[in-house]
């Protein structure tokens, strides 16, 4: 049995290897993307303009009440619907098809969206108040109060939670499969449905994403501690 999992001839080794990067992959894309959706949503809803406000929790309410499997459906779908449109408008007029690896970027980036904008969010309004009317005091503009003061304490604050969203975002790759993408889970998948082995390679895809996770922990914990240096604490 272990020689299925090997790196032979006849092992799956090298696919379930390759299947280990495309989830790296998708998540580390993914997760990009949803900070940068999750600063945009945090800062739309921080702000005063309402339409920006109630489009930020609109995106919120509704991504994070519906089954992450459904919004990976409705993007494999109707994205290419959607991807379309949009080229229509600027005057492109051929046919526009995502392949599977964009599709998952965007169904994961935009669960993970969802949950860093309220992480983001929180960090933000940590900041003690007080230190930017100092800054504001000493005559420091908008943007050197945000490089200075907002953004290193934002992320001080946000750092924990946004490790949690990573651990979700990883382990919500896995649902990116049912587009056929050929990361761990469609891997263990194929190979279980040809060796009828489902056992052994769903053990090995498990034992995947724990090292994936155990490592992601540990990394976390050293940013976390890094960005605490200096900090005094009680």
């Amino acid at each position: 049995m272990l020689d299925l999992l090997s790196f032979g001839p006849q092992g799956w080794g090298w696919q379930i290897l390759g299947g280990a990067g495309m989830t790296v992959a998708v998540a580390v894309s993914a997760f990009a993307l949803g900070v940068v959706l999750g600063s945009l949503g945090a800062a739309a809803k921080l702000g005063e303009n309402l339409l920006l406000r109630g489009v930020a929790e609109v995106y919120t309410t509704v991504v994070r009440g519906v089954p992450e499997l459904l919004v990976i459906y409705l993007l494999f779908f109707g994205g290419n619907g959607m991807v379309g449109a949009v080229a229509r408008v600027f005057g492109h007029d051929g046919y526009v098809e995502l392949n599977a690896f964009s599709i998952g970027v965007m169904a994961v980036g935009l669960i993970s969206g969802s949950y860093s904008t309220e992480v983001i969010r929180g960090a933000v309004q940590s900041v003690p108040h007080g230190q930017i009317e100092a800054a504001r005091a000493c005559g420091m503009g908008r943007w050197l109060i945000l490089r200075r003061i907002l953004v290193p304490q934002t992320l001080r604050y946000a750092l924990p939670g946004l490790g949690n969203v990573w651990q979700l975002t990883l382990k919500d790759t896995s649902l990116v499969s049912v587009t056929a993408l050929a990361e761990v889970m469609r891997v263990a998948h194929l190979g279980a449905g040809s060796t009828r082995q489902p056992f052994m390679f769903y053990t090995a895809a498990a034992v995947i994403y724990l090292v994936l996770t155990t490592v992601s922990t540990a990394a976390f914990d050293r940013a976390e501690r890094h960005t605490m240096r200096g900090v005094r604490r009680a």
